[in-house]
């Protein structure tokens, strides 16, 4: 394994991505010159790796913390994963009917929905996705290691039933859902720790809600111009819009490359 002299966490939306949700060229050789020096970059996202293959491909990046650190893979190999029950898919899915709501099951490779919805199409869209095929029953077949609620209200209802679950509004029409204690944040440490690398500086970068542990757990919190104020709180850096080079600007300002 390589002697690594940093680890970079990267969020993808506003974030590592332009504003198309593409790897720039720019973003490419910044991660090609971190390699260069040793430095382990990894995306930190609340998408699975399957959905982001093409970016990681384009960004040549192999490691990630994926679905909101409920799995992790690190040089193309998985070194942690956590599921949801049968029972507790099942739960959710008689409160999303309810509700009048719309219900996805993620895995690493796959994304199953209950049924299609105006509100589930913009939240795809939102992030320049295809809308998954429906299953209503794939939890029954397959693991699921993270839900999603497909709704622009009502956060508080879920929350209230469900208390061993985090929730972290990803959009105006999504909700992340991964079991209680999973966070980006976890993620970053339970990578250091399942590596070794314990004493190795981190980099946390970010924009939204779901970046308040991942920056957190980071040594050097970095939010992007385009973040909540809630986050730039947080940061110890702020760098410029991730439209305007700001990964780049971040990297350069570390002497990270």
């Amino acid at each position: 394994m390589t002697n690594y002299q940093a680890i970079t966490f990267f969020d993808l939306d506003g974030t590592l991505l332009d504003g198309h949700s593409k790897i720039t060229p720019e973003i490419a050789a910044a991660i090609q010159a971190l390699k260069d020096n040793d430095i382990l970059p990894v995306i930190a996202t609340g998408r699975t790796e399957m959905e982001i293959k093409q970016i990681m491909h384009d960004a040549g990046i192999t490691s990630a913390v994926t679905m909101n650190g409920s799995c992790i893979s690190v040089e193309g190999e998985e070194i942690y994963s956590v599921r949801f029950s049968k029972e507790e898919c099942q739960k959710m899915r008689d409160h999303i009917e309810e509700q009048g709501h719309a219900l996805c099951f993620y895995n690493r490779e796959n994304i199953w929905s209950t049924h299609h919805t105006e509100t589930m199409r913009k939240a795809y869209s939102f992030i320049h996705s295809d809308v998954p095929p429906i299953d209503p029953s794939a939890f029954q077949d397959h693991p699921i290691n993270m839900l999603l609620i497909l709704s622009e209200s009502g956060d508080e209802y879920y929350h209230e039933r469900f208390p061993d679950m985090t929730f972290y509004r990803n959009s105006p029409y999504s909700i992340d859902t991964v079991r209680k204690g999973i966070s980006k944040g976890a993620g970053v440490k339970r990578l250091k720790e399942t590596l070794k690398l314990e004493n190795v500086p981190t980099f946390g970068f970010g924009d939204g809600p779901n970046d308040f542990a991942l920056l957190e757990a980071c040594d050097h919190k970095i939010a992007m111009g385009n973040a909540y104020d809630e986050l730039k709180e947080l940061a110890t850096f702020i760098t410029k819009k991730n439209t305007e080079g700001g990964i780049v600007h971040a990297l350069k300002h570390f002497e990270l490359i």
